[in-house]
């Protein structure tokens, strides 16, 4: 099983899976550089703070938006399955659960590098 087939990324919103799919890589690779190399002025600590912080926000945009286009279409329609509905919510979380995933794997990062500075 792989852990982000493509069809994941493309059914939660490319937009907003493949732009956290980035933050995350950036903070993986902030990560491993501070670990490396250090952060004598906090910088990189910060950054991988922000982008994580964004990350986590820009995920639960993706559902707060994917959920007011469903209801919009479920406002204008005159009769709708709860199968098609429960289907939709799930995609819906797609985005939140992957900005959440990225966020805490950032956050180990940090932990990992205030470990290492002490």
């Amino acid at each position: 099983m792989k852990l982000l087939p493509m069809n994941l990324l493309n059914d939660g919103g490319p937009l907003f899976m493949y732009t956290i799919l980035i933050t995350l890589i950036i903070c993986v690779l902030l990560t491993i550089i501070v670990l490396l190399k250090g952060d004598k002025n906090d910088k990189g600590l910060k950054l991988i703070k922000s982008i994580s912080l964004f990350a986590l926000v820009w995920g639960f945009l993706g559902m707060m938006l994917g959920l007011m286009g469903a209801f919009q279409a479920l406002s204008i329609s005159s009769g709708f399955s709860t199968k098609i509905l429960a289907g939709g919510l799930k995609i819906c979380l797609y985005s939140p659960i992957f900005g959440s995933l990225t966020f805490l794997i950032a956050r180990l990062g940090i932990i990992g590098i205030i470990i290492k500075e002490k």
